[in-house]
């Protein structure tokens, strides 16, 4: 099978990337090589720390809306931002 076909299109903080049909936000954010959701409010890089949404470390803007990057598998064309604002 083609490299392309196992693989969708997405954004990351405006840079086109490819990923693995299936993978969580969180692990497209760790492949490609900052797994930072947001910064904390003292300015500190917060990562996905429990995996299943209950500690919101790593909430991140996909399409416009605040979502958990560990809950949310990608999707083609999808627009992430991390969240320095917090």
């Amino acid at each position: 099978m083609n490299e392309r076909q196992n693989t969708i299109a997405l954004s990351i903080d405006g840079e086109h990337r490819r990923v693995p049909v299936g993978l969580s936000v969180a692990a497209a954010l760790s492949l490609c090589g900052d797994d930072r959701c947001r910064l904390s409010v003292s300015h500190q890089p917060r990562a996905p720390f429990c995996g299943m949404g209950v500690c919101q470390e790593c909430r991140v803007t996909i399409n416009g809306l605040r979502r958990l990057a560990c809950q949310t598998l990608c999707q083609a064309g999808m627009r992430i931002e991390r969240n320095d604002d917090e």
